[in-house]
């Protein structure tokens, strides 16, 4: 597999140790045995989620109280998810992101303020079969990078973390789901209740099932990161098709302002751990090459720009994404960054503010 340098994207040794430690990821390039998702065309693919998703209807802007309130949020979260525009995790809690996608929504839509999407026929949650693939994923992480360097996949480390990130949520709420079951001792064949998102994403399918944009995207795409609401924005044509809740630096290592464009997008990328870098910004002699994975500190894309070392990427914990700082780079969630992947090429011009 081709070695990509990431180095300058700086995390802390301490937040890369905790975030390998207790994040949720597995690395598996596609391998025989894993589904495969295939869409005939983008158009098909469309069709299919206004008929999955259904219309839209003015209602208030927000729901009940009680677990009546969680689960319409929770249809609500996994609308916005499924046209593009991120609420976070899908747990049902009416945060700043959910309102911050359904803002976009309405823009994209060319819907006024207090328009929501019909969730009438949205089931919020369904039920998943565990399987020997699954069980299959679940490793362990060394705790010193020399020994993850010697490591063949920066793994999932629990069957929680696997199907939280597949079902866009947190081991938290599926536990919430899920009351009384000990989900990591549960055998092949088990049934547990997950959210019902349209698009579960699965490390076996990636890149194969997401298919990068064709090249001439650049010369009517643009990506807006807004380093204020955390938020990336992508136009085309000046017309806004998504946006994902990010992590936009920290005020010790803030994302670069200014114009920039994509170079590489880099699926499954190796990741250089130095720590002069991750230290003082500067390269030694002294590295590991940690192996691809959904636990590796970038997640399962690397998207560098035309500024070395800072790039739009995954992480290995979602539920931090817009709260946690990271070290100059744009953070998305794993699936987020799957979606990602699908809108941009080379050259499309990216505009961080």
């Amino acid at each position: 597999m081709k070695i990509s340098s990431l180095g300058i994207c700086r995390l802390s040794p301490a937040v890369l140790h905790y975030r390998m430690l207790f994040s949720t990821r597995v690395f598996s390039a596609p391998q025989a045995g894993f589904r495969r998702v295939r869409f005939s065309s983008a158009i098909l693919g469309g069709l299919a989620a206004m008929a999955w998703l259904g219309g839209c209807a003015t209602v208030s802007d927000r729901p009940g109280d009680g677990k009546t309130a969680r689960d319409e949020t929770v249809k609500l979260q996994i609308v916005l998810d499924a046209w593009k525009f991120g609420p976070g995790v899908v747990d049902g809690h009416r945060g700043e992101f959910t309102d911050k996608a359904l803002e976009f929504y309405r823009e994209a839509k060319g819907l006024p303020k207090g328009y929501l999407p019909d969730t009438s026929n949205i089931q919020p949650y369904t039920t998943y079969t565990i399987t020997a693939e699954d069980k299959a994923m679940i490793g362990t992480m060394a705790e010193k990078p020399e020994e993850l360097a010697k490591q063949k996949r920066l793994p999932y480390v629990s069957m929680a973390e696997l199907l939280g990130e597949r079902f866009h949520t947190t081991p938290g709420f599926l536990a919430e789901l899920n009351p009384g079951v000990n989900i990591e001792a549960l055998p092949v064949g088990a049934v547990v209740k997950v959210t019902n998102v349209h698009r579960p994403f699965r490390v076996g399918d990636y890149p194969s099932a997401y298919p990068a944009a064709p090249k001439s995207v650049a010369s009517i795409r643009h990506v807006y990161v807004d380093t204020k609401t955390r938020m990336l924005e992508v136009r085309d044509s000046g017309k806004l098709i998504a946006a994902f809740p990010i992590t936009p630096g920290s005020e010790e290592h803030p994302a670069p302002l200014g114009d920039w464009k994509v170079v590489k997008a880099v699926p499954w990328p190796w990741y250089r751990y130095d720590e002069g870098v991750l230290e003082r910004g500067e390269r030694t002699k002294v590295y590991y090459m940690l192996p691809p994975g959904p636990n590796s500190p970038v997640g399962i894309l690397w998207t560098g720009l035309n500024r070395p070392g800072i790039g739009i990427h995954g992480t290995t914990s979602p539920d931090t994404i817009g709260r946690a700082g990271s070290h100059g780079c744009i953070r998305l969630s794993n699936w987020d960054a799957a979606t990602f992947y699908t809108l941009v090429q080379k050259n499309v011009p990216v505009t961080i503010r």
